[in-house]
């Protein structure tokens, strides 16, 4: 292997690991946005049934 082959080698493996890393973190930051609305569905969820019980209890 000659010094060019390995430095086209070289900046290829580069550039994939690069542009993997950025999809991951692109995937990481869709994924923290779903869990925080996640959380946000679940506290809504807990709060209707928290008013509900409220209601229920003074019926």
């Amino acid at each position: 292997m000659t010094k060019k082959q390995f430095e086209s080698q070289y900046r290829q493996a580069m550039s994939e690991t690069l542009d993997e890393l950025q999809t991951a973190m692109l995937m990481l930051a869709q994924l923290q946005r779903k869990i925080s609305e996640i959380g946000s569905s679940v506290q809504n969820l807990s709060e209707s049934v928290e008013d509900f019980l409220i209601q229920e209890k003074a019926d």
